[in-house]
């Protein structure tokens, strides 16, 4: 029964909006929209062949790897600049104005000091997938319980012990929301990195089929993305359960009580 209402409660909203989409083009011919039919009809021919290979699998690798550095660096420049008080004052105002840069923008300077290449593109998403982690980790590890630290500190829990069982257990969730941010981030700057130079990818056909006219392929390629969005979404909440288990456990003791 329970599985049921929670099946309900995931397709029950995308039900309801094919059946408007349905619905308002059952007597209509929009060349701009397509009709449910047509566009799962469409979806097959264009995506289950050759482009899986070409363009989504592509894609997915540059995302993949671009989120996954991004977490790295950030995990571990936030732990070191959030212990470290002269060194966050230090470096604050420089990473306010490169965070304060869209990354988009860096584009067309990427490609000209890089070329027009995948690492490009994976740096491209790195630039902006790195400030949330970055971020969120230093006020993280700032707000680790004064009380623990002083405690570990009294029981000689000092350098890598610290980090592990102390800093990074206390700064988790705000790492974790950090992540989270930084996946869309990365969605994002992954089509449009592709878009502006690219031979491959979900950006670069999509915007193919719009300069063609091909419009079903046009909007076949956005419900690719969606449900890339969805996956990682999924992927997410999963990590995030092992992750967080102790912490979720606390929360929910603490709303007992």
């Amino acid at each position: 029964m329970k599985t049921l209402k929670n099946l309900g409660y995931l397709l029950g909203l995308p039900v309801i909006l094919i059946l408007i989409w349905w619905a308002a083009t059952l007597e209509t011919e929009n060349f701009f929209v397509p009709t449910p039919a047509s566009l799962v009809e469409t979806f097959a021919e264009v995506w289950f062949g050759e482009r899986i290979f070409t363009d989504v699998l592509p894609s997915i690798g540059r995302l993949a790897v671009g989120v996954l550095v991004a977490i790295v660096i950030g995990v571990v420049g936030g732990v070191l600049i959030g212990s470290v008080r002269w060194l966050r004052a230090l470096l604050e105002p420089t990473l306010e104005f490169f965070r304060a840069i869209p990354p988009p923008v860096l584009v067309p300077v990427l490609m000209l000091l890089m070329g027009i290449t995948d690492t490009m593109k994976v740096v491209v998403i790195i630039s902006g997938c790195i400030w949330p982690v970055l971020l969120n980790t230093i006020e993280g590890v700032r707000a680790v319980d004064p009380v623990l630290s002083d405690s570990a500190h009294t029981y000689g829990v000092d350098g890598w012990a610290r980090v592990r069982y102390l800093v990074l257990p206390s700064a988790s969730p705000q790492i974790m929301a950090g992540v989270r941010q930084s996946m869309s981030l990365g969605l994002i700057l992954m089509v449009i990195s592709e878009m502006f130079a690219s031979s491959s990818g979900l950006g670069f056909a999509i915007v193919q089929f719009q300069r063609s006219f091909s419009i079903p392929e046009m909007w076949s390629g956005i419900v690719v993305l969606g449900l890339l969005g969805v996956g990682m979404s999924f992927i997410f909440q999963w990590a995030e359960r092992n992750i967080l288990r102790w912490y979720h456990g606390q929360k929910e003791v603490e709303n007992a009580a």
